[in-house]
């Protein structure tokens, strides 16, 4: 029954055929029925069959009238489909024709579709055999081979079409040259589905126009070029490839006295070089026929720079060089000006350095007759102050002598005041002394070996009291280093800038100590005094200068730090300066360190207990035990490390605030504070010193087993102190930046 479906309704059929089909169905039923009935012989059953078939029949009969009926509605939708396909593609054609240009569909295939009217109109064999369904590349070849297509100058049909097939591949946009001064500019665009969209439009016109108007710009730069080059102060000539003259200023007939009449459009170079050439002077570097062989030269010309003298005086500097087009330009400028310029620079130049020499000898003679006379000057102030000092001490063994028989106070007053005047003007006259054979150069100067350790101890013992007398705290660090220096003057330098710091110091205290710099030894001297202004450091290293103007005349003439200075020139000592005003001053005298091995037997018998670390830094010790105190401060003495002990945290706070130094490290004893009753004080002393002074390497001396649950972030070594724990300690503060 399927099947009978299927062969019934089938959407191809017409209306008459369906109805036929019915009605032979129908026919072979009632037969198969009239014959069912003859062979069974029941004509119930018959009966039955033939209603079961006339309902079947009836059934099948609606449906194919709702298959007709769909039929026909699917036809005249295909029907209206097809119309509106036609009159798109009539629409689709009459806007292709409406293009202005050349237009052509190529799919993705690459095989023509659609085209106008205007496409290859310009190339009527090639239009003629244009249809649909073309490949490109067959396109190409009719196009190569176009009586209308004008190929590219030495360019053949087989490379035009090899390069015209790259274009396409990439879409290029391009003119194509036609017969008869005709251009084509075509265009290929990538359209969706892969196909290519070709135009070709032509644009003649605008090539001709392009002409005309490049014509014009060229005639303009011409007359431009042509201004310019009469404009300018140097004669030009421009030589096309065959050695003629192409272009020329009125400039080039003035500079080489040529006649009108040979500068002309096709005169020869040779004809021009003879003209002025003959006559003319070159220089050393060019000949006349030098510049001939640039000339004619087949290979590329380098630059030639060359200069003539013309008979007239005139000289002239040219420069040629070629041109792209295998030609050449000549500039000829005039530099007669600026030669005689030169030449009379030169004079004058050898006039000046005969006068200069002349007076450099003059200058030299009164120097030596300044240096004589100075030398002269300083032996007799030398020799002056050598000769008073006798009288003087003799007046000072008198005054002293009546100043102790002398009983009345009022007596004794004034000849006490006379002593001191008079000690003064003896300390004045050694300065005088001293500053006249330095500046003769007569003094005596040893640079030996010298121990710091016995000349600090000496200083500590000559101005400890005096310090002491103004209420001052001096503290001089003990060294075990030895210096390259004079003893005599390096006493000297210190006992000047020492005492001149106790004099200008009215409150605090004067610290000194010396410092290893890498191979070199400094010593600084810093005080709490009034400081020196920025703009007055250099002043007081003069003679007789003195900042403190209301200071009396016992207390120096200002010849102090001139000493200074020139002692470290002569010794070779760095002499360094820092101060700011109300902070305090800071001098410091650097110099050379002596090795063991550099000194004598005998001295190295005396240091024998040299330190072995050498690190030369500066210790803080803070203990309430002064045995203590003595021995940890000799195990750091014997490592060059200088140590400042004081009996308390406070004390330490106060030391550090007034010297305005800080240390490398702190040392600070817990058990003093533990006996106290204080407990944790140490720690709290750490704590105040790195908030106040930046963070130090520190180790905390104790006895106490469990120091590490309270001192978190504090080193600490027990008590009795083992050498070796200490030289670790040591060891990590060498490895760290020193102290700025």
């Amino acid at each position: 029954m399927a099947r009978i479906s299927d062969w019934l309704i089938d959407p191809a059929d017409t209306q008459e055929r369906t109805v036929e089909k019915l009605l032979t169905v129908t026919e072979v039923l009632m037969r198969q029925v009239e014959q069912a009935s003859g062979e069974r012989g029941a004509a119930y059953e018959q009966f039955r069959r033939a209603a079961l078939l006339e309902d079947r029949v009836r059934q099948r009969t609606r449906d194919l009238e709702y298959a007709l009926r769909l039929l026909g509605e699917t036809n005249g939708r295909l029907a209206t489909a097809k119309r509106t396909a036609e009159r798109a593609q009539r629409d689709l054609a009459n806007a292709i024709e409406a293009v202005q240009e050349g237009f052509a569909l190529f799919d993705e295939a690459d095989t023509l579709r659609l085209y106008n009217s205007r496409f290859c109109r310009d190339m009527p064999d090639v239009r003629q055999s244009l249809r649909a369904g073309m490949p490109f590349s067959e396109y190409v070849e009719l196009v190569s081979l176009s009586a209308a297509l004008a190929l590219p100058p030495g360019q053949a049909r087989r490379d035009w079409v090899a390069a015209r097939m790259q274009r396409h591949h990439d879409r290029q946009v391009f003119n194509v040259a036609l017969a008869g001064d005709r251009w084509l500019q075509v265009s290929a665009q990538r359209i969706n589905g892969g196909g290519t969209v070709m135009f070709q439009t032509d644009v003649t016109d605008i090539i001709r126009l392009e002409r005309i108007e490049r014509g014009k710009m060229l005639d303009d730069q011409a007359r431009i070029i042509r201004a310019t080059l009469e404009h300018i102060n140097q004669g030009v000539c421009v030589f096309d490839a065959g050695l003629r003259l192409v272009g020329w200023n009125q400039r080039l007939a003035q500079l080489l006295d040529v006649p009108a009449a040979v500068l002309r459009q096709g005169t020869g170079f040779d004809s021009l070089h003879r003209r002025f050439g003959h006559d003319s002077v070159y220089d050393e570097h060019l000949s006349f026929e030098a510049l001939s062989v640039w000339a004619h030269g087949n290979g590329p010309r380098p630059p030639l720079s060359f200069e003539i003298r013309r008979p007239s005086g005139v000289i002239l500097d040219g420069f040629a060089q070629e041109t792209p087009e295998g030609g050449f330009v000549i500039s000829f400028s005039d530099v007669t000006r600026e030669r005689l310029a030169v030449q009379a620079m030169l004079r004058a130049n050898a006039s000046l350095e005969a006068r200069v020499a002349a007076r450099t000898l003059d200058l030299e003679a009164a120097l030596a007759d300044a240096e004589r006379a100075n030398a002269s000057r300083v032996r007799f102030v030398a020799a002056a102050s050598h000769d008073l000092l006798q009288p003087l001490s003799a007046a000072k063994l008198f005054v002293a002598s009546v100043r102790d028989d002398a009983q009345n106070p009022q007596t004794r007053s004034p000849l006490e005041k006379a002593l001191n005047a008079l000690v003064s003007v003896e300390g004045i006259l050694h300065a005088l002394l001293d500053i006249s054979r330095l500046e003769v150069g007569e003094s005596a100067v040893e640079v030996v070996p010298v121990r710091l350790a016995p000349l600090l101890a000496q200083l500590t013992d000559e101005f400890a009291p005096v310090a002491a007398g103004k209420g001052l705290r001096l503290t001089i660090l003990p060294c075990r280093l030895t210096v390259a220096s004079d003893p005599a003057y390096l006493r000297r330098i210190l006992q000047n800038l020492i005492g001149n710091a106790i004099r200008y110091t009215r409150t605090g205290r004067v610290l000194v100590g010396p410092r290893r710099i890498g191979g070199n030894v400094r010593i600084e001297v810093h005080d709490t005094g009034p400081g020196i202004a920025r703009e007055d450091q250099q002043a007081i290293f003069r003679e007789f200068h003195r900042l403190d103007g209301s200071a009396s005349a016992s207390e120096g003439m200002g010849l102090g730090l001139a000493i200074v200075e020139r002692a470290c020139a002569l010794l070779n000592h760095r002499l360094s300066l820092a101060s700011e005003p109300g902070r305090g001053t800071s001098f410091s005298v650097e110099m050379g360190l002596v090795a063991s091995r550099a000194l004598h037997p005998d001295v190295m018998a005396a240091i024998a207990d040299e330190p072995r670390d050498g690190s030369n830094r500066i210790a803080l010790l803070v203990g309430s035990d002064p045995d203590l105190r003595r021995d940890i401060g000799l195990l750091l003495e014997r490592r060059a490390i200088a140590v400042w002990e004081v009996g308390s945290g406070e004390e330490a706070l106060a030391l550090l605030d007034e010297i305005g130094i800080v240390p490398d490290f702190y040392l600070v004893d817990h058990e003093s504070d533990h006996q106290s009753g204080t407990g944790m004080r140490c720690v709290e002393t750490v704590l105040a010193l790195r908030d106040r002074h930046g963070d130090r390497p520190t180790c905390i001396l104790t006895a106490d087993p469990a120091c590490g649950t309270w001192a978190v972030g504090i080193g600490c070594m027990r008590k009795p102190v083992d050498a070796a724990a200490l030289d670790a300690f040591l060891a990590s503060v060498a490895s760290m930046p020193a102290r700025p």
